[in-house]
């Protein structure tokens, strides 16, 4: 759906920063939303959205395992 998320699964990516998840929660916000940036009424939500979808992203990198590592793959994770 949004080709220009960049996987950041390990080993694609090895280090994923705070800055790389937001990227691309706001990438994924903006599409499903259709605005590249909202407007003064929809900003609140459109915010909390990115937020929520970071949060989510973070916890899912965090718990995932790269197989046969035994480690994780997610943020801090070399």
């Amino acid at each position: 759906m949004c080709r220009s998320i960049k996987t950041l699964r390990a080993p694609a990516m090895p280090v994923v920063t705070d800055e790389d998840i937001h990227a691309a929660a706001l990438q994924y916000v903006r599409k499903v939303s259709g605005f590249r940036a909202p407007a003064a009424h929809n900003r609140a939500v459109f915010d909390e959205a990115v937020a929520a979808v970071e949060a989510a992203t973070g916890r899912l990198l965090e718990g995932l395992e790269i197989r046969g590592s035994g480690r994780p793959s997610g943020p801090g994770a070399s």
